[in-house]
């Protein structure tokens, strides 16, 4: 019944609803990859929990469900990956420093982003943003603003969130897709950014840069983990 009525949806409102289950995918690898396997007066054991892997994503424990939120995992992925490539230009501006307080390791740094970003941008299988709000300008308008509210209000819900690093990483990773959408519906202005000086129709703050890299880190990171619990399955 309810992926039915999510059939019947337009894509703009499906898409957000991927995103938005591959976030707790990628938070649900994170919990069955570094689970607390033993805790004794003397020692913490962390390790990787296939039990509770099974039971948030294998197909029968969730009916179905599970291999579902695992696609969208992936969705999300090629989501930010292509926002990492689109914005290539706007780091590559001479003009552009990072500040780090050290003048060398400004430089450094910077072509160590851009070697990163280059690479996003040499993989051949993006997500195609321009099927999102392609219709009438008012009404992707209008999906565009219903996209940041939820966003924020997502971000109010972390505020709830009891344990703070919970809350410190759900909120970093909100904030790190909501710039990658940001990212995704700026192409033109970013195309139109001058090589020096201010660029008055594209910018990003560094808390956004930041929330952006590390998002995008959590996310290859649960793929990379999504591969490990492949291989320990096939030892059960």
């Amino acid at each position: 019944m309810f992926y039915s009525w999510l059939e019947g949806l337009c894509v703009e409102k499906r898409a957000f609803y991927r995103l938005i289950s591959g976030l707790h995918a990628s938070i649900n690898i994170h919990l069955s990859a570094r689970y607390l396997l033993q805790d004794t007066w003397m020692n913490k054991i962390w390790g990787h929990n296939i039990t509770e892997f099974q039971t948030r994503f294998d197909a029968v424990q969730t009916q179905n469900e599970g291999p579902r939120r695992l696609k969208n995992l992936y969705f999300i992925y090629l989501i930010e990956l292509r926002a990492i490539s689109k914005v290539l230009p706007f780091f590559e501006r001479q003009s552009y420093l990072l500040y780090t307080g050290n003048k060398t390791q400004d430089l450094q740094t910077k072509e160590l982003l851009l070697d990163i970003l280059r690479e996003a941008k040499d993989f051949p299988l993006h997500f195609d943003e321009n099927s999102l709000f392609a219709g009438d300008k008012k009404q992707a308008n209008r999906l565009k603003e219903e996209f940041r509210q939820h966003f924020r209000n997502i971000s109010r819900i972390m505020d709830c969130v009891g344990c703070f690093k919970c809350r410190l990483w759900g909120k970093l990773q909100t904030q790190g897709l909501g710039t990658a959408l940001k990212i995704l519906f700026s192409e033109k202005q970013i195309q139109r950014m001058p090589e020096t000086g201010p660029s008055y129709g594209f910018h990003l703050k560094r808390q956004e840069i930041v929330a952006l890299l590390n998002a995008f880190g959590r996310i290859s990171t649960s793929i990379k983990e999504l591969e490990n619990f492949k291989r320990l399955l096939q030892n059960v």
